[in-house]
């Protein structure tokens, strides 16, 4: 008998993380690796952020908090969530988790049976179906084309809902594509979903403030009010603030469902760090305008990388509306010969040729629901992405 529970099987390892972790065990062995996988802002947390947690550790803030976060805190989310989205959320309707991660994982737990649907756009963040998977549910992939800008579309929506859909799963802007909806696409959405009252909508806005070309962010229960009774609204401080490690990510939901996440958490992680939700609360509460220069910063270089992949053979790429990752289609190099000989028949290939070829590490689109493409983040040095994209035109010139 196995001591592993079954449940496991229905799950893999996140891409990503593996991804980064087998980047530095190759560095670690003396590989040369440039590793462009990682969705981490290579931004330093504000300063700020981090005299505040001083603070909150010379006040002796290091003790239990409440499950859910700190009233402070949670108050500094309120005061988000009105200053932004125009969304009023009280203390009771609001839930802070270890990450956004454990906020969706609460929410999945606490609400899907086996067998209940949730759809999920693609390309997705790779832990959207596995967290599905693992409450008992069934992730719906519905596949969103690349001339349609990686977007759901209203009949594509209606399509995939059923009887049994609980969820549907917004993310914009896109991870890994870059693909943001204006008010008027949310708008054709929503008129899908006011139609069908038994499926609550996900809306996954952890890159709000990182949009390029002078877009105008919304979320949907800001788009149409109705729906904020079946919307979970989830954020955190991790990209635009730079604040990966710090591990805090929040919600706003009706008062019934934050309850029941709340009460989940209250068994599995219980708060989250005390001297964490210190550094969101001056995150939240204090000066955003570096946002926008750190914005600008990684605009440019969206420009460069976009225009650098559109020139390698074999590879081509849309222009991201926001978040911080390019995710070009390799399409060009499928059928291909390397040098030794092995033909390339999907992007999971084409990523593993890359790291053996040329050290290069990247991701491949297959984790994300979509082929063939492959994802780059440009969170890093402008040094260190031409570095990367110089390898990849060596890679895809030597193809036969």
């Amino acid at each position: 008998m196995s001591l592993i529970a079954a449940r496991l099987n229905r799950i893999k390892p996140s891409p990503s993380s593996m991804a980064g972790q087998r980047a530095r065990e190759l560095r670690a062995a003396g590989r040369d690796i440039v590793g462009l996988t990682s969705g981490e802002p290579d931004f330093d947390t504000p300063p700020n952020v981090c005299e505040a947690v001083v603070r909150a550790m010379a006040a002796s803030k290091t003790k239990y908090t409440d499950v859910g976060g700190t009233p402070e805190l949670k108050a500094a989310i309120a005061a988000k969530f009105r200053r932004d989205n125009g969304l009023d959320y009280g203390s009771g309707e609001i839930i802070v988790g270890t990450g956004g991660k454990q906020v969706i994982f609460n929410a999945f737990m606490c609400t899907l049976e086996a067998g209940d649907e949730v759809i999920v756009p693609a390309p997705y963040w790779v832990s959207y179906p596995d967290i599905a998977l693992l409450a008992d549910g069934k992730p719906v992939i519905v596949t969103c084309r690349p001339e349609d800008g990686f977007k759901l579309r209203p009949q594509d929506l209606e399509r995939a809902i059923t009887p049994r859909t609980r969820w549907l799963v917004l993310n914009a802007p896109n991870n890994p594509s870059g693909a943001t909806y204006t008010r008027d696409e949310l708008r054709g959405l929503a008129d899908v979903l006011l139609r069908h009252p038994q499926v609550w909508v996900m809306s996954d806005d952890m890159y709000e403030h990182i949009l390029y070309d002078g877009r105008e962010f919304a979320t949907i229960a800001q788009v149409e009010p109705a729906l904020k009774e079946r919307t979970l609204t989830i954020n955190g401080v991790s990209k635009a603030y730079a604040m990966t490690g710090w591990r805090i990510g929040y919600g706003g939901a009706p008062a019934a469902l934050v309850k029941a996440m709340t009460k989940l958490q209250s068994q599995s992680t219980s708060n989250p760090s005390s001297i964490s939700q210190a550094a969101a609360q001056e995150a939240l509460n204090g000066p955003q305008d570096f946002i926008a220069e750190r914005t600008r910063i990684f605009q440019e270089r969206r420009d460069k990388v976009v225009a650098e992949l559109n020139r390698i053979p074999g590879v081509s790429c849309h222009l991201p509306e926001g978040a911080f990752y390019v995710y070009p289609s390799c399409a060009g190099v499928i059928g291909r010969k390397t040098p030794d000989g092995q033909v390339i028949g999907t992007d999971n290939e084409f990523v593993l040729y890359l790291l053996e070829a040329q050290n290069l590490a990247l991701l491949q689109g297959e984790a994300y629901g979509a082929s063939p493409f492959f994802r780059i983040s440009f969170a890093t040095s402008m040094e260190r992405l031409d570095e990367g994209l110089r390898r990849l035109r060596l890679a895809c010139e030597a193809l036969g």
